[in-house]
């Protein structure tokens, strides 16, 4: 007979650690281009952010490189991701029962807020290397790195095993930001909506949902990415603190062309990959769910 630890396994935390890879690498995957844009106008110190310089960025990486080019960085990402979606949508299943979320009737916004933000920090913490590696080859060109492998050697080899926790502090600080928020703004109108309504979220609903507290969540924790990817890309000085980039970005670039450089990509990069993310993920484990009660 197996024991009650396995069978949570296999009925809890495997359904949902495999939904959120799959909606990890399917959300990923569709918003590469976009994202490839953002972060070489988030570490680059000379280029103004516009709308249109971020297209003339995308037309000059096609016209030199190839259409493909506009995914360079992506397998990276998806070695990231899939694991950290992973990860994030299991754990945040297993917080919310640790927490005991919404239980009885009761009502906990601070813990729906906590279950978030603890699962999405889980996630960065264990798959924070790769996220640094994806930051530099997707900024490099083929002659800097030719693939994923040779990011990890060379800065291991150049830099220790240090280099791949640049940007931490910041990217922990994000992460609590934007999981707590974003979850909590998805898990918060799913709730209203059942109890508003009586029906089942749909595709369509929770697509709505999740884009909304992607957006949201965005807005929160965007200063924090900027610092977290100039760290990466060694573009912030090795020793200064977040506080201290911030109040520099503030400073020399203000708000609009240093805090929240590329922010216009993000209000379509960030909500539509947070919707596909929560609504696939959510879809595939309802899904195993009912098969597995028939």
């Amino acid at each position: 007979m197996k024991s009650s630890n396995t069978k949570s396994f296999y009925s809890d935390f495997l359904p949902a650690f495999a939904s959120g890879a799959v909606a990890s690498a399917i959300a990923k995957t569709a918003i590469a281009p976009l994202d490839r844009t953002k972060i070489n106008f988030q570490v680059s110190r000379s280029q103004k952010y516009s709308f249109t310089a971020a297209l003339k960025f995308a037309k000059k990486t096609y016209r030199e490189s190839g259409f493909f080019s506009l995914w360079r960085g992506n397998s990276a990402q998806i070695v990231r991701v899939v694991p950290s979606g992973a990860i994030q949508f299991a754990a945040h299943e297993q917080y919310v029962e640790l927490f005991q979320v919404d239980k009885n009737g009761v009502s906990t916004p601070f813990r729906r807020f906590a279950a978030g933000s603890c699962a999405t920090t889980t996630a960065g913490i264990i798959t924070y290397p790769l996220d640094t590696a994806r930051a530099q080859l997707a900024v490099s060109s083929k002659d800097e790195y030719k693939n994923l492998t040779s990011v990890f050697v060379q800065n291991y080899r150049n830099h220790g095993l240090s280099s791949f926790y640049r940007g931490l502090i910041p990217s922990l600080m994000g992460a609590m930001i934007y999981g707590g928020v974003g979850w909590f703004i998805n898990d918060s109108l799913k709730k209203m909506y059942k109890e508003r309504t009586g029906l089942k979220v749909t595709l369509v609903t929770s697509f709505v949902f999740g884009a909304s507290a992607g957006l949201i969540g965005q807005v929160c924790s965007y200063p924090l990415d900027i610092v977290r990817r100039r760290t990466q890309t060694r573009r912030i000085p090795p020793g200064q603190t977040t506080a201290q980039s911030l109040m520099l970005i503030w400073r020399t670039k203000g708000v609009r062309d240093g805090l929240y450089k590329g922010f216009s990509i993000n209000m379509i990069e960030g909500p539509l990959s947070s919707g596909i993310w929560f609504a696939t993920s959510t879809l595939l484990l309802r899904m195993w769910k009912e098969g597995h009660n028939k």
